[in-house]
């Protein structure tokens, strides 16, 4: 029954969405980073419903940091901020126990905790966590940037509406992190939700592909095998709630090329290895090659839908019919994308300590 991640630096996740509060820990962060409350709540914004292709929950995520943290910089102790939940509605959960929603984790958290797990709003598996990771790691995210590490993720494709590719990687990072809804073209985000908004008028919903960019990586980082730079990104974006797939640069579209298209050209300009194809996404033998690292990351429709769907009673032990109530997001995606720039920036700090040392984002550049 494990939920921390990370070596040299970790997290660990607590509370449930409909009980008293939610949050995390954080431990072996080193001591003198400044904690910037003014951008943890920034960030808590960017993940918050937006309007009508969100769901109409709404959570004020006022956050209390305990321990861990005085006169406003880290003390090297553990740090545990806490959210506190206000805009339950556990009865929408409570009258339908028993019949697992298609497509959550209903049924398995049932077997994995004995009958014991909370329920309502898939307990411990829902999404409303992920407020908890985001906060904790809106005290990272301004450490790596000091050390001119700076990450972004916009919506690559939903719902069969393509946003362009990174172009100017260092201002489109910029531009996504003040916007709420992050797409790099306008007029794909209006295509977008409009799909959003037909889905929902359904009663159902879409998912999306992200695109993150992590760039001011050192070259260097991450192990050649069970390590590897792609294993550990990995490991932390698969575990966030709806992610059903994770590839590097051009992923599954380089098996369809010959190597000579794959490869991309290496060469030195002004002293720095550079490969502008970057094929590979900034990882080659799992090590970080000093180019941006790109990640695509598919998340899958909600699995809350309003329409009437078969599953089973699994406390009866007889198949069942289910129509959901409640509050519920069309589409996912759009808010992911903090989540996925939040586990990032953990991952990639995580792996920075452990290669230079405990103090390394407190040190100077």
């Amino acid at each position: 029954m494990k939920n921390t991640f990370g070596n040299q630096l970790t997290i660990t996740l607590f509370g449930e969405s409909h009980g008293s509060a939610i949050g995390a820990v954080l431990d072996g962060l080193a001591p003198g980073i400044t904690v910037d409350e003014e951008r943890i709540r920034h960030q808590l914004a960017l993940r918050r419903p937006v309007g009508s292709i969100s769901t109409p929950r709404q959570e004020a995520d006022e956050f209390q940091i305990l321990s861990g943290v005085f006169e406003g910089k880290t003390t090297g102790t553990p740090l545990c901020i806490v959210i506190p939940n206000t805009s339950q509605k556990s009865s929408d959960y409570k009258a339908s126990y028993g019949k697992a929603r298609p497509g959550h984790a209903d049924y398995t958290g049932f077997v994995k905790y004995n009958g014991f797990e909370d329920y309502r709003g898939g307990g411990h598996f829902s999404g409303r966590i992920t407020a908890a990771l985001v906060a904790a790691a809106a005290i990272i995210l301004p450490a790596l940037e000091q050390k001119g590490i700076y990450i972004g993720t916009h919506l690559q494709s939903c719902a069969g509406v393509a946003d362009r590719a990174f172009a100017d990687i260092n201002k489109d990072i910029a531009k996504l992190n003040q916007s709420l809804f992050p797409v790099l073209q306008e007029d794909a985000a209006a295509a977008m939700r409009a799909e959003i908004e037909k889905a929902a008028a359904d009663g159902d919903s879409v998912g999306g592909v992200l695109e993150t960019a992590v760039i001011g990586l050192p070259a260097g980082l991450g192990e050649p095998w069970f390590d590897s730079m792609e294993s550990l990104l990995a490991h932390g974006i698969f575990a966030v709630p709806a992610v059903k797939g994770v590839s590097f640069g051009k992923g599954f579209a380089l098996s369809s090329l010959r190597g000579s298209e794959a490869n991309g050209s290496l060469r030195y300009e002004d002293g720095k290895v550079v490969d502008e194809a970057n094929t590979n996404g900034g990882i080659l033998g799992g090590i970080t090659n000093g180019m941006p690292v790109l990640i695509n990351t598919a998340i899958k429709p909600t699995p809350s839908i309003f329409k009437q769907q078969q599953t089973i009673d699994f406390i009866k032990e007889e198949n069942a019919e289910l129509e959901l109530k409640g509050r519920h997001d069309p589409c996912i995606a759009h808010r992911a994308r903090v989540v996925i720039d939040s586990i990032c920036a953990l991952t990639v700090a995580d792996v920075l300590t452990g290669r230079f040392g405990t103090d390394y984002l407190t040190m100077a550049k």
